[in-house]
């Protein structure tokens, strides 16, 4: 038995958070040494916004220096860019065609971008769960790392690889989630009760991976928190102080408990400043191979370029087969 395969990827939008590299990059790091990863940068999913192009190309490029300036190694894992894929798109019109309009009415994604972007909601928008389900079946991906959002998207890619299964025999393998740890979802510094993101539009609200050390402690001591001054763990009572909490443990590796009891009778100012120091030490050699790779364009294009070789020749046998299945010529 081979190792299992896994298949993740982020969107090529905008700058990488503290959140990004905690519930996922970091997390990837780990399962290289396991697993069969790819990983993806995922320029396609980026359409269903209007990106402007140069903007979108240093996007795609930065990402694929911070994966690698954060520990993905090539050698190891498979890094390639989608859009360089093409039967990405080619398999989700396939599956276009096996899914449901009722189903993917139901993505509260969709609910939720319309809503942000109510002058530009376009059908990219609406199908973008079926791309996101050609991305997983194409590599026949045993294990996929989501986080709670993106729950939902991975049940209609089990969903349509059981559909297709049914009708044509196997086909595709069925995923299931790989769901990870501590400090998987991140929340904003200003808001802790929405995830940590990219696109925020709150001032001090994001951390971004790219963040000079001044930067960084400065949106920590602007941290919102309660008025209690006590370091202590309560999502519901205390989001604010619990989420520096998580963040610090996820780097520490201390426990809750533990650090509850590190700063017993300290307040809120020594701890958010504790937060920084440590977030700052944790991105520290990242930000400075992240500089070293950001100019060295040559190995940059070789390594995506390796990586689109590799990810087709697996894609390819998939979609070879789903299309003899369903009376295609090749």
């Amino acid at each position: 038995m081979g190792k299992k395969v896994i298949l993740s990827g982020i969107q090529a939008t905008g700058n990488l958070t503290l959140g990004n590299y905690l519930g996922a990059i970091n997390n990837w790091k780990k399962m290289q040494e396991e697993y069969d990863c790819n990983y993806m940068i995922a320029n396609l999913h980026t359409l269903t916004i209007r990106n402007d192009p140069e903007k979108l190309r240093n996007n795609t490029l930065n990402l694929l220096a911070l994966y690698i300036a954060a520990g993905i190694d090539p050698n190891k894992s498979n890094i390639f860019i989608q859009s360089q894929v093409a039967l990405h798109a080619e398999l989700a019109w396939v599956l276009n065609c096996y899914t449901y309009m009722g189903e993917l009415s139901r993505m509260t994604q969709f609910k939720d971008k319309s809503a942000k972007h109510a002058d530009n909601i376009n059908s990219g928008l609406f199908t973008y769960p079926v791309l996101m389900a050609a991305d997983i079946l194409l590599y026949q991906a045993d294990l996929v790392p989501v986080g709670e959002d993106q729950k939902q998207h991975l049940e209609l890619t089990r969903d349509l690889a059981e559909r297709f299964n049914s009708i044509y025999g196997e086909t595709f393998k069925v995923p299931e989630p790989f769901i990870q740890g501590v400090a998987a979802r991140v929340m904003g510094l200003q808001d802790p009760t929405s995830k940590m993101s990219k696109s925020s539009s709150i001032p001090n609200d994001s951390i971004f991976l790219n963040d000079e050390p001044d930067i960084i402690l400065k949106k920590f001591k602007k941290a919102v928190t309660d008025s209690e001054n006590v370091v202590r763990f309560d999502i519901k009572e205390k989001p604010g102080i619990s989420n520096l909490m998580s963040i610090y443990s996820a780097i520490t590796g201390k426990s809750k408990e533990n650090i509850e009891k590190e700063f017993e009778g300290k307040g809120y100012g020594d701890f958010k400043v504790a937060v920084a120091e440590t977030v700052i030490e944790e991105l520290k050699p990242m930000q400075e191979k992240y500089k070293e790779l950001i100019n060295n364009t040559d190995y940059l294009e070789k390594i995506y370029r390796q990586g689109a070789e590799k990810a087709y020749s697996i894609a390819n046998k998939t979609l070879e087969d789903v299309y003899k299945k369903i009376g295609m010529i090749l």
